[in-house]
């Protein structure tokens, strides 16, 4: 399916939890870190079913992020419900890596393709202060695992605050030039004031060419990161909401007052 900006939209960025086991100080208020309804979530078979509605429209692409996607029970379980959909050509997955130690070869056994990692400083006590208590010495297991049981490229996304130094940046390429990693920068972004940049090393912010689109964890579909529209598939059924939220799709990024980037996946 193509938008009215002639971008072929093949892309779905599904958010399967709000909640994390971080609180990042640029992305989730500490008060909010376990604020989901288990009642308001779709379950995966929804999911499931989502997923296969929209194949016939185009979409190939799967990317899970959350919130933090590992912190919902039987993922390496929904991993393997949708890798055998017949159409799905790739299956990603962001997250912070603090619980991919445990769960790296359950998720490549059951069809996950690869993983971008977050991670913004190689400083221990930075690191626990930009994520309220974070533990490093986890994100690198995670990072070793998910190379490990062949979930590549491996890729680490780093934000650039207006605290990163140069020698963290200088830090963060070794790091990855030394374990043969990709590497995006991100500024930090703003979805009230409409603040966003290219990501330096992805497609992330790249308007012209955008092809995805966002789906919550409670089933709306929305167009842009920062687009305040939304189409609920309660409101309109799966095929309607995503046609939809495809036509509404901006030519580029405006603002997003309504929405959080723990709710709708960064």
């Amino acid at each position: 399916m193509y938008d009215s900006y002639k971008r072929h939209i093949s892309y779905l960025r599904i958010s399967v939890t709000d909640r994390c086991n971080l609180a990042c100080r640029y992305c989730m208020p500490e008060q909010v870190k376990s604020a989901s309804g288990g009642n308001q979530i779709l379950d995966f078979e929804e999911l499931a079913h989502i997923i296969r509605t929209l194949v016939p429209m185009g979409i190939s692409k799967i990317r899970l992020t959350g919130g933090e996607p590992l912190v919902r029970k039987g993922l390496d379980e929904f991993v393997g419900m949708i890798s055998g959909i017949e159409g799905i050509r790739e299956i990603t997955m962001t997250t912070n890596g603090l619980l991919l130690p445990g769960m790296a070869e359950k998720l490549a056994s059951a069809g996950l393709d690869r993983v971008n990692i977050s991670l913004d400083t190689l400083d221990p006590e930075r690191y626990r202060e930009l994520t309220r208590g974070g533990d490093i010495r986890r994100v690198k297991r995670g990072i070793d695992a998910a190379v490990k049981h062949g979930l590549n490229p491996v890729k680490i996304n780093c934000v650039i605050t207006p605290e990163t130094t140069p020698a963290e940046i200088t830090d963060l390429k070794e790091f990855c030039r030394s374990k043969d990693l990709g590497l995006r920068f991100i500024r930090q972004m703003n979805l009230g004031s409409g603040k966003f940049w290219k990501v330096e090393g992805g497609e992330g912010g790249h308007c012209l060419i955008c092809n995805r689109i966002r789906l919550t964890s409670d089933g709306r579909f929305i167009p842009c990161l920062f687009s305040e529209k939304e189409f609920d598939i309660k409101d309109y059924g799966i095929k309607e909401a995503f046609s939809r939220a495809v036509q509404q799709k901006p030519e580029k990024g405006r603002v997003n007052s309504r929405n959080t980037f723990y709710g709708i996946g960064g």
